[in-house]
């Protein structure tokens, strides 16, 4: 037992360090240098097509959104403007075109009769009533849409800014005139930094259909998407374009469809009494998104990942040492070569510090054991 702990100590004391062996096989060196070459090839290519791994990068965008909504669209036989039916009138990034309305005039303060209430006395039944806005609103009214909806037109004005970088750009060119600005419209191919949007032709991009959508609405995203190389030219730091219909998930559902919303109108008859006239919008709502993020070359990730694919060029080294060790003849001479013990003294003179166990044969080559096929075949 005694001498089963004195050997663990004496193992666990012990120093490795590494110790060079040649090997001259033709097999094992293409291996060696195919996967060192593969490797390499690798991780270089990797830190060079991604932005991220040579670049300090900011996702930290600043952004501003303004919008204007121009077109003139028929209802009821009434001509109606932007303050008909975009809501809200301030032009921010979300906002609504009215595509369908249900009006409910002359709503007073009344009693309104709401269902069945069972009595405790005889059986008998009445009605329950409540207090609220007569008459009701008519959910089951079939009307008509607006017209013209797809040729009304978005004016959308974006400016962004990365403060890391204390770079701002706007989403269309400053050297743009107003005369190119109101004739243009966006085209992905040809016109893709015109800031004027046909409603139309946002619809065709998401796949949709003005006159679905127009029965019971629908919420539609823009998405303006800014991926800047700040090592190159600015002018290469644009925005691009993307639409999708964000409320696709209910677009089949049996129930809360679309998009509505109500609003009042309120007014005082002459004896001082209050009613109003209820709105119920449907409408195709509009949500400007502004995604982003800049980068810069920066040495420190440089450095760090193509120190990281060097380093890993040791694997090649590795799956040799697999090969060499289990699957080549000869691996029996390249296990006795490879791992060598040796026992040191201290007390001994300069001349004589080491000493090799029986059988091995010491190098005087700097450390470095040569094995080529003819000696031993590996």
């Amino acid at each position: 037992m005694g001498s089963f702990l004195w050997g663990c100590v004496t193992d666990f004391f012990t120093y490795e360090t590494t110790k060079s062996v040649v090997v001259k096989s033709w097999s094992v060196g293409i291996i060696n240098r195919i996967v060192q070459l593969l490797i390499i090839t690798y991780f270089v290519g990797w830190v060079f097509i991604h932005e991220k791994a040579y670049q300090v990068t900011e996702t930290g965008i600043e952004s501003s959104v303004m919008t204007k909504v121009k077109g003139f669209g028929h209802y009821h036989n009434r001509v109606m403007d932007v303050a008909d039916y975009v809501f809200p009138s301030q032009g921010e990034g979300i906002f609504c075109i009215m595509t369908r309305l249900i009006t409910t005039e002359n709503q007073f303060q009344s009693k309104l009769i709401t269902g069945v209430c069972l009595k405790t006395s005889n059986d008998s039944q009445g009605w329950c009533e409540v207090k609220g806005w007569c008459p009701v609103e008519n959910d089951n009214v079939k009307d008509k849409s607006v017209i013209d909806v797809e040729d009304f037109t978005i004016f959308i004005k974006n400016s962004i800014r990365f403060p890391l970088f204390d770079v701002t750009r706007g989403n269309f060119p400053s050297t743009m005139t107003s005369e190119e600005i109101k004739s243009c419209k966006y085209n992905p191919e040809q016109s893709p930094f015109c800031p004027i949007f046909r409603v139309g032709d946002i619809l065709n991009y998401t796949g949709q259909n003005a006159a679905d959508l127009a029965e019971k609405g629908g919420e539609i995203g823009i998405i303006i998407e800014w991926k800047c190389n700040l090592d190159q030219n600015i002018d290469y730091c644009v925005p691009k374009y993307s639409f999708t219909r964000l409320d696709a998930p209910f677009a089949k559902n049996a129930i809360s469809k679309g998009y509505n919303f109500r609003f009042a109108k309120y007014f005082k008859t002459d004896n001082g009494t209050e009613f109003r006239t209820l709105h119920k919008v449907f409408a195709i709502r509009f949500d400007v998104m502004v995604t982003g993020n800049a980068g810069k070359f920066d040495a420190i990730p440089t450095l760090i990942n193509l120190v990281a694919a060097f380093t890993s060029v040791g694997l090649g080294t590795v799956l040799c040492d697999i090969i060499l060790l289990n699957f080549m003849k000869g691996a029996e001479q390249y296990k006795a070569k490879k791992f060598e013990e040796i026992e040191a003294s201290l007390a001994q003179s300069p001349a004589s510090q080491f000493s090799l166990k029986p059988d091995i044969k010491s190098s005087y080559d700097s450390g470095a054991i040569s094995l080529s096929n003819s000696e031993h075949p590996i």
